[in-house]
């Protein structure tokens, strides 16, 4: 399973999960913040989401995938699967929140569901290395 070419690779996997945290924290961190200053919640949400994707795509496209180029396919391709990605996010946010009413539990859900979809689209859509897929 964690081999080259465009198989999932350990080292990609575990760098995504840690950098990810980076994304993760910042989320949370402004989604909490927002909240407390009144925002609403799904508001909150959606600023705090794009402002871990910003993080994200600075840790994932130079450290785990190791991506050195400037291109604005990858620019595109990220900013469309994190368009996809925030909607599947708000809606399992405020899915678990009309199911069991527990914030936490929303946001980790929310979190999870948008973490898999993240890494599978930027292994295999955003951050494709050349030969590898074509544009």
């Amino acid at each position: 399973m964690f081999v080259e070419g465009n198989k999932i690779k350990r080292k990609e996997l575990l760098r995504f999960l840690v950098g990810g945290g980076s994304a993760v924290i910042t989320d949370y961190a402004g989604y909490r913040a927002l909240l407390y200053m009144g925002l609403n919640m799904s508001a909150s949400k959606a600023f705090s989401y794009v402002c871990g994707a910003v993080v994200g795509f600075l840790i994932n496209k130079y450290w785990t995938f190791e991506s050195k180029t400037f291109s604005r396919m990858e620019i595109a391709r990220y900013i469309l699967l994190y368009a996809v990605s925030a909607g599947v996010n708000a809606g399992v946010n405020k899915l678990v929140m009309a199911v069991v009413g527990i914030q936490i539990l929303a946001f980790l859900c929310a979190t999870g569901a948008s973490t898999v979809l993240n890494f599978l689209g930027q292994k295999f859509f955003v951050f494709v290395k050349k030969g590898e897929c074509s544009d």
